[in-house]
């Protein structure tokens, strides 16, 4: 099994190589009404403060994203892998009324790294980049989903069931049930 420390550092380098990889960060992005800036954005906004709200954690900060999106991504990612490879981040808990007292680097490997991976789609859609996910991510997250899917739904962050043909591959129907649309663009 995969650390969660070397699982962020294998995804946040894909979501990176896409992040040097943009050249238009006011290209359209999903979630609708989304630019290629705001996926970085959400990703150094919300993760922060989730850390702040349950533990004593506290991130390093770089520049606004508006000001350099690819700075403001390397530093955070790079506070991040810090926080993962630092063995006393072992022996802390991360608090939170939706989902109680689990280990901290659960919760990074849980509730961020795994939203790494999936906005790595959207970036990559964005800017014209590589789609590709890894298949055999997109199959556990997918198997995982559906038990949990009235409380995704609720919360805002996931958009309606995108249909997709019931043989589609695992990525398409991974992003199918989080609300995107991976149909081919034109």
């Amino acid at each position: 099994m995969t650390s969660p420390a070397d699982e962020h550092r294998r995804i946040a380098a894909t979501f990176t190589e896409r992040v040097r990889g943009t050249q238009d960060w006011d290209a359209p992005a999903p979630p609708e009404g989304w630019l290629a800036r705001d996926v970085v954005r959400h990703l150094v906004e919300w993760f922060p403060s989730f850390l702040e709200s349950g533990s004593d954690v506290r991130l390093a900060k770089g520049p606004s994203v508006d000001d350099d999106p690819v700075a403001a991504w390397q530093i955070h990612s790079a506070a991040v892998q810090e926080l993962l490879d630092d063995p006393a981040t072992a022996g802390k808990s991360l608090e939170n009324k939706h989902i109680g007292t689990i280990p901290l680097d659960k919760a990074v490997d849980q509730f961020y790294t795994s939203d790494v991976f999936l906005h790595t789609w959207d970036l990559s859609r964005a800017t014209g980049q590589d789609e590709t996910l890894d298949p055999t991510m997109c199959a556990a997250m997918l198997e995982g989903m559906p038990e949990h899917e009235g409380a995704m739904r609720s919360s805002g962050q996931f958009g309606p069931r995108v249909e997709v043909p019931e043989d589609a591959d695992v990525q398409t129907r991974l992003l199918g049930f989080i609300g995107r649309d991976p149909s081919p663009v034109e």
